[in-house]
This record gives structure tokens, C-alpha cells and sequence, in this order.
């Protein structure tokens, strides 16, 4: 495995291996099962395996959520290494934000000001697709990818590359999760015992919903079935959004997205789910 930390570096080692398909797995370091998911999806299908690690400044609202932020570099390398990573590039904020750099990538629309958008600011979405855009020049893969628990960035992602014609797909992994449930994130290292116990009613609403929207299609019959198994949490939102245009449901029709954000304690948790479309009878 090769590291590299320079633009230039990553594309020289690069160069030799473009006869054959690159993929891309963008992180953010502290690496868990989850990304090492998104890893082996890219091992499958990829001659060479590219993962970046870099904290983005720019899509962090809270200075002291940036500060809190883990990082672990020499275990994510031997992780990495360990899962058949080929090149890891790990760029400081001043490769990927050069003194005079004057650019913002936005996505307009609804797909960036709902949801996260609004509880976070549009800032959030800025700053992500901002540097999920440099990383995939830097790299130019031939597929990026992506976690479906960060379900509204891969909408943002897909519709910024498909905007600029990046020529990067972008497949989406499932959520992994631990045994209880809980989607696996950086930040469940944050929760005490008590907090985490607390935090497994979400995936157990998400359940309820999902498990519910097969007798009813009423969205906020179904919203009031989530609502009440999170009964005590700190909910800044729980929504059923058409999973592409992430406009607001009110009836079932076709496929959906169930989506939640919570605080438990200190704590941030995002998780969704999808509920397929109902076949006809």
C-alpha cells in the first residue's frame, strides 16, 4: 500500500494503473466496519482501490464539532492495508484549500436545503460537495463510494457529478450496523453505556415504520409509529421524502425514505431507511 499526501503524488502513482477500473471510497478517517464495507464493494468490482482520508473543514458548522472530531491515522492505515487498500491519499488542509483558493461548488434546490440543509445551513452541503468534487478530480475513478446511511449526501453527490459530468458513478453500500441495530458511525464512540442503550430506538422506530408501511400508506400515521418509539430523544427531525427529489410525502405511492436525525446527550445520530415500492396486488 502506498500513502501519499499531495494531488501530484497521488496522480503519478495512479497513471500506470489507468489501463484498469479504479474505485474511490472518500472518508474521513477513524475507520469502522462500515467503511471497510465500502471497501471490500470497491475490492470486488476495482483493479486498484483508492481511499482518501481527510477531515473537511468546510462542512462543519461548529468549530469545536471539527476540534472534537477523532483522528487515528496510524490505525486507519493498518486497516486499510489490512482490506486491500492500494493507495491511501491523505492531503493536509492546505493541499485541498491552497492560500488564494476562491471556489465553492452548490447545489441548488430543495435536495440541499431540507433535512440536514436546514437543521446544519446550507454552508454544510457547500463544503461537501466542494471537496467530494476536488477529491474525485484528484482521483478520477472510475466509481466513488458511499455510505446509504448519509442518504441526503449521496443525493447531493450524485447530482453535483452528474451536473458537472464528473465521469465517476457513484454506487451507494447499505448502512452497516452493529448486532443491536445501531448504524455504525464515528460518533458512537461518543455515547456512554446509558446513551447508547437510548440511542437504539432509532433503528427500532426506523423498523416500526418500515415494518408498519406494509398495512398503512398514510405518512403521518407512520410518522406518529416512529414519533412514539422515540418518545424522549431529542428529534430534529423524522421525515418521509421521495428518496431522489427528497420532497416531503404525505401518501406512499411509490418508494420512500424514511429519515432522522437525533441528539442523545452530546451526540448527533443520523440513520434512515428505504421502503420499497408496494407491489400491486
Amino acid at each position: 500500500m502506498i500513502a501519499v499526501t499531495t494531488i501530484a503524488a497521488l496522480r503519478e502513482v495512479l497513471a500506470p494503473t489507468r489501463g484498469g477500473r479504479i474505485g474511490v471510497v472518500p472518508t474521513m478517517g477513524n475507520l469502522h466496519e462500515g467503511h471497510l464495507d465500502l471497501v471490500r464493494a470497491a475490492r470486488a468490482e476495482c483493479d486498484t482501490v483508492v481511499m482518501t482520508i481527510f477531515v473537511n473543514p468546510t462542512q462543519f458548522e461548529d468549530a469545536a464539532d471539527l476540534e472534537r472530531y477523532p483522528r487515528t491515522v496510524e490505525h486507519d492505515l493498518a486497516l486499510a492495508e489490512a482490506n486491500g487498500v492500494d493507495v491511501v491519499f491523505l492531503p493536509g488542509v492546505e493541499e485541498m484549500y491552497p492560500d488564494g483558493f476562491a471556489t465553492t461548488v452548490s447545489v441548488d434546490g430543495a435536495i440541499t436545503e431540507v433535512l440536514e440543509g436546514a437543521v446544519r445551513g446550507r454552508a454544510h452541503f457547500d463544503g461537501v460537495a466542494t471537496v467530494v468534487a476536488k477529491l474525485l478530480l484528484a482521483v478520477l475513478a472510475d466509481v466513488a463510494y458511499f455510505g446509504a446511511k448519509d442518504a441526503q449526501q449521496v443525493v447531493v453527490v450524485t447530482r453535483m457529478v452528474a451536473d458537472l459530468g464528473i465521469p465517476t458513478r457513484i454506487a451507494v453500500v447499505p448502512t452497516a450496523r452493529d448486532a443491536d441495530g445501531l448504524a455504525l458511525s464515528s460518533r458512537n464512540a461518543r455515547l456512554t453505556a446509558e446513551e447508547r442503550a437510548r440511542a437504539l430506538a432509532v433503528p427500532r422506530a426506523l423498523a416500526a415504520i418500515a415494518d408498519a408501511s406494509t398495512r398503512e400508506r398514510d405518512a403521518a400515521a407512520l410518522l406518529a409509529i416512529g414519533r412514539a418509539t422515540l418518545a424522549g430523544l431529542d428529534v430534529e427531525y423524522l421525515e418521509i421524502v421521495d428518496p431522489d427529489a427528497l420532497t416531503t410525502l404525505t401518501t406512499l405511492e411509490g418508494a420512500a425514505l424514511v429519515v432522522v436525525a437525533v441528539r442523545v446527550g452530546a451526540t448527533r445520530l443520523i440513520d434512515n431507511v428505504t421502503i420499497p415500492r408496494r407491489s400491486d396486488p
